[in-house]
């Protein structure tokens, strides 16, 4: 359950700031009169990301009629999840120190234009997160014991409230959250869980015949790792860790883990020191390499309060 309630704050509080960012800047621009249309594009978004997700629950359950037909379906939401976590992770943390200016960029040509601008902008600004949500939850429940259950999204509604009440609070500025330490944590607790989502889509792909080795085991640690246990349990639920995994499979966690959390781990380069116009540059004195500038704080929580 940990997993799906990870997914929801994650992606929750990505939307949340994301609309912050909007009514701060219409409320500071005494714009008030385009709240609605925000609001009106935030629910459309909300709405059709949950039409999304019951619509894969559906073909799953009910169009789907063979068992290797659904276990293709769900290798292939699997492969589909961890593809978009990947990517919204390693997004966010390129983005994260452009998303404010580019958002009130955006909304100052929307309301150039009009109120369904205004409301269409809301909706993109949320959609992706929203669709997201609804594909990585599919996956990541299917790939725990407990499915898309009514425990997987009480986990995942608890995420997203979660992610609600510390976006407004960031709003409001009641809190003060180091989001680019957030997101660093929380973006390699996804790579993990991507991991278990892919080990999972290749044991999916081996029941439908699409992947041969279904009984070679890489190892059976059942003796030790017990998966009645609740700390079996917790693993399994969380990073889909078993004791009797294929070569496969094995293959394919380390494969995915241990390369993509390096990369998400490695710290970037420092940016050169800027060079200040008004200092006269003598061409013939080296530049120092040592003199960088430090980064800039990969802080999305720039919301600006309306009381600010």
């Amino acid at each position: 359950m940990f997993a799906t309630y990870l997914i929801g704050l994650r992606e929750g509080l990505e939307a949340t700031l994301v609309v912050s960012i909007l009514v701060a800047f219409l409320v500071k621009s005494q714009r008030r009169d385009r709240l609605p249309q925000v609001w009106a594009g935030v629910g459309l978004a909300v709405a059709l990301s949950v039409l999304f997700g019951s619509l894969i629950q559906y073909t799953s359950t009910s169009l789907l009629r063979t068992s290797e037909s659904r276990e293709l379906f769900e290798a292939v939401t699997s492969v589909a999840a961890v593809v978009f976590v990947t990517w919204m992770i390693f997004w966010m943390r390129r983005a994260a120190r452009t998303i404010a200016g580019e958002l009130r960029g955006k909304l100052t040509d929307a309301l150039a234009v009009g109120s369904l601008a205004v409301a269409g902008m809301a909706f993109l600004a949320v959609i992706r997160e929203g669709l997201e949500t609804a594909l990585i939850f599919y996956a990541a429940a299917e790939s725990a014991a407990g499915g898309t259950g009514p425990g997987a999204l009480l986990a995942l509604a608890g995420g997203i409230a979660t992610a609600v009440v510390i976006g407004f609070l960031l709003y409001r500025s009641a809190v003060r959250i180091n989001l680019s330490r957030f997101f660093t944590w929380t973006g390699a607790l996804l790579i993990l869980v991507a991991a278990g989502i892919l080990k999972y889509g290749v044991h999916d792909f081996q029941e439908a015949g699409v992947l041969p080795g279904l009984n070679d085991l890489a190892f059976d640690i059942s003796g030790t790792l017990d998966p009645s246990s609740w700390y079996g349990a917790l693993l399994a639920g969380m990073f889909n860790v078993t004791a009797a995994p294929t070569v496969l499979e094995l293959i394919a966690w380390v494969a995915y883990a241990v390369p993509v959390l390096a990369l998400f781990l490695r710290r970037p380069g420092r940016p050169a020191k800027p060079v200040d116009p008004a200092q006269p540059v003598d061409p013939a004195q080296p530049v120092d390499p040592a003199q960088r500038a430090e980064p800039v704080p990969a802080d999305v929580a720039a919301v600006s309060s309306p009381r600010g």
